[in-house]
This record gives structure tokens, sequence and C-alpha cells, in this order.
């Protein structure tokens, strides 16, 4: 085990892996900017080092000043969370070249798997599903129809790097589809610091599955279960659920299996999650890889009993995954998870200010895990989140309806949040089916609600 983890990350992530590490005995070390000097983690951190202004590329994203603090603290291991540095295989081998221990796959698998181009191939060559889609498109194209023709509209013009849905544009016609490259690698370049951009098959009415995998150093992998993640605004996840309801078990147990063995032939070690898209034929098809612990792994940790950061941690200190986990994996119950913004929940902008009343339910079922309280300050700096609530119950019916009387609960005022909207999305008819799907939030938000009152 390690002796003292920094863990180079900042709000609901940092407070997520000290839960962890408190319970494992290690003294762990926070990070922090400016805006975020006087959070609660920050104090209750064994220590903690600033890292600059509020500005995340001038701390929490700058790779110097997080390898000074681990120098500083005399660290023997990193943890990156999510977001942020996670999946940047430079801070990973900057973490190795100071001595240290990634938690986390080595700087060439992220590198590897961060590549969607590149992820693509691995996996299309070990028989997992893919979409149609383009190689990486040169600069000044001139002829669109060599690269259309395999894939047809509408298209999804993509990074190659990073996620988050970032530079993400779908396209209906060839008239546009100039225009939106070029706004694509101009994001790319700005967020990930490389512009490379593709064309992937659209497909509309999808829903999103995931698949949680973990592996050791022997190359030995297992498979902890799939979520559901399909309720999304701007292509970022907003519910999340495990199991994942209504699937086929043949074709995706024929998926499970191809997966697991492309990441052995790699000698994968570390957490990571495959997603993969779902149409309404059954049918899967590859979307991408995370190197990392996901913001919505905690409903496979309620459905299993694991502690998913705990095994990053145990996997990075070469311990045998088949030894951590002596039985096979089954979920028990059923549990969904929401992701608390403060927000304007129709046009999703971030909403910025002083949390004045800040009261998340305390109740048998629900884990609430949050940075904030109130009096915290709201920054424009950060992606808006305020907790990550997961509910649980004997089945989906009955955990959707704990969860539901769960945000009953919840009031927070001073910032607009989505609380008022997870409710509605939650409880509208097509998500109790399982007939929701990636762009049904969306669509919901454009609808107006029968309930008028403001959101808190």
């Amino acid at each position: 085990m390690f002796e003292r983890v920094l863990v180079a990350n900042r709000g609901v992530a940092a407070v997520r892996v000290a839960q962890t590490l408190r319970r494992l005995g290690v003294p762990w070390v926070a990070v922090y900017s400016e805006a975020d000097a006087d959070h609660a983690y920050v104090r209750e951190a064994d220590e903690a080092v600033r890292l600059g202004p509020g500005p995340a590329r001038e701390s929490y994203l700058s790779r110097d000043a997080v390898i000074a603090a681990l120098h500083a603290t005399g660290c023997d291991a990193v943890h990156p969370g999510y977001g942020f540095l996670a999946e940047d295989p430079l801070f990973a081998a900057a973490v190795i070249d100071a001595g240290a221990t990634f938690i986390g796959p080595s700087p060439a698998h992220i590198q590897a798997m961060g590549d969607k181009v590149a992820a693509r191939k691995v996996m299309a060559a070990a028989g997992v599903p893919v979409l149609p889609a383009s190689g990486a498109i040169p600069d000044d194209v001139e002829d669109w129809s060599q690269w259309l023709d395999p894939i047809g509209f509408p298209v999804l013009v993509k990074a190659s790097a990073g996620g988050g849905g970032i530079g993400m544009q779908r396209v209906e016609s060839e008239n546009d589809l100039t225009r939106a490259v070029e706004r694509t690698r101009q994001m790319a370049a700005r967020a990930f610091g490389d512009d490379t951009v593709y064309l992937e098959r659209c497909l509309d009415r999808a829903r999103h599955v995931e698949l949680q995998l973990i592996g050791d150093r022997d190359g030995h992998v297992r498979y902890l279960g799939a979520r559901d993640c399909s309720s999304q605004r701007r292509h970022q996840k907003i519910i999340e659920e495990a199991p994942a309801p209504a699937l086929d078990s043949n074709v995706h147990d024929h998926v499970v299996s191809a997966v697991v063995a492309a990441l052995s032939a790699m000698g994968y070690q570390g957490l990571g999650t495959v997603e993969m898209l779902l149409d309404d034929t059954g049918r899967y098809a590859f979307l991408e890889m995370n190197t990392r612990l996901q913001v919505e792994h905690g409903v496979t940790e309620a459905v299993t009993g694991l502690d998913l950061v705990e095994l990053q941690v145990r996997v990075a200190a070469d311990e045998d995954i088949d030894h951590l986990i002596s039985e096979p994996v089954a979920p028990r119950g059923h549990a969904i998870e929401v992701r608390i913004y403060a927000e304007d929940s129709v046009r999703f902008f971030p909403s910025p200010g002083t949390l004045t009343v800040f009261d998340l339910p305390q109740r048998a079922g629900t884990t609430v895990t949050t940075h904030v309280s109130t009096g915290t300050q709201i920054s424009s700096n950060y992606d808006p989140m305020l907790a990550l609530m997961v509910v649980t119950g004997d089945d989906r019916a009955d955990a959707i309806d704990q969860t539901l009387t769960a945000l009953e609960a919840v009031v927070i005022e001073g910032v607009a949040t989505n609380v008022r909207f997870l409710q509605r999305l939650i409880d509208d008819p097509s998500f109790r089916k399982v007939e929701h799907h990636t762009t049904f939030a969306e669509a919901l938000a454009r609808t107006p609600s029968h309930d008028s009152s403001p959101d808190t």
C-alpha cells in the first residue's frame, strides 16, 4: 500500500477519492486553486498545496504545478480523479518520471485509448462492433465523398482526443460539413491541444451503455457490470443507473467477451470504462474508452458492494485482481445516480453565485457526495456540479420512486439548479419504460412543463 497519496483534483472528485484513502488509513494531500481555498476538503486533507489562480489552466491543468506539489509533499502516488489531467498521458509519464506511481493505466494505454481513431481500430480488431466512421480528416478537404460514402448523413464531427462531448457537432448535409469540421478543430485544439477530428455515423435514438472493467499487472481483466447513461444534455450525462436495464443477454455477453479479450491482449492495468451505443434493434457499437474513474462509478458500487477507488489503488500497487475479487460479480437491487448542477435547466447554462441554503437529504438508501455547503461560492471557472446523489432500491421501479422522494427533499437556494428537471425526467413515462435515449433529455427540456414554479 502507498505511504501518502496526492489527489490531483478538486470538488466532488477529490472528496470521493479521499473517502477511500481515509478508510484505508492512507494519508492524502489536497491541491487547490485560489478559488477553492475555502472548501472543506482542502481543510480536511492531511496537507494541502496551493497550485495557482482560479482558472483551471493555471492550476488543476498545470502539469508543472501538480508535479511541483508532488515533489514538495513527498507523496509516493498520485490519484488523478476524473477530468482535468486524469487522461493526460504526459501527466502520467511525468508522475512516473518523478518517482511516484500513477494510479491509473500506463501512459501508453492512456494515449492509445484516448485517441478515438486508434481506439476504434483496437476494438474492431478484437471483434467489438464499431459504427461506420472515417479516419483522421486531413486539412483542406475539397471532395467529401470519399469520407462520407461509407457513413452517410446525419454524421457527427468528433474530436479524436478528449471527451465530454466537447466540439462534437451533428451535421445534416455536405454544405455544413466544412464549417463544422473547422469549428471542431478549433475547439479540440483549445481544449485538448490536439485538433485531430473524424466523422462518425450519428445514431439519433440510441441508448448509451457502458461496461466497467478492471485489469491487473498480469493481464487479468474482470468485467464489473454495465451502466445505462442515456439521460444526457450537451452530450454530458446527468442520470446514470446500474444495472443497465433491458439488455439482450446473449448479445451483451458477446460484446463483453470481445472487450475483455481486447484489454487482456493489451495488458491493460487499472480501471477502465468502455462506452457503447445501443440502437433501437439492440445492436451495439463502440463509442470510446475512458481510462479513469467515471463520475457515475457510484451506481456500480451500490449494486456490487465494491469500492472502485480502492480497487484502483490496490491494482496500482500491483495486487492481483482475482485475489481482490474472489467471487463472481453479480448486481443486487438497482441504483440511480443524479448529478445536481448549478445551472439553468432549459438552456443548460451554468448558474454561478453563493449558496444561501444547501440542504440535501440524509436518508437510508441515499448517498450524497458533495464539496459544498451553505455559504459556498460557486465559481464560473469550473464545472458547476454541486453534488452526486446515488439512490438504491429493491428493483428499478423502487429505485425510481426512492430517487423522486430524495429529490423532493433537496433545498438549494442562491443559484438555479437542475433538481426539478431531474424529477421531471425520471418521472417521465419514457424513462420509466426504458424508452428514453441520448437526445431525450434535451427534447424534454424544450417542452413546456405543467409546473411553472422556478427550479431550486
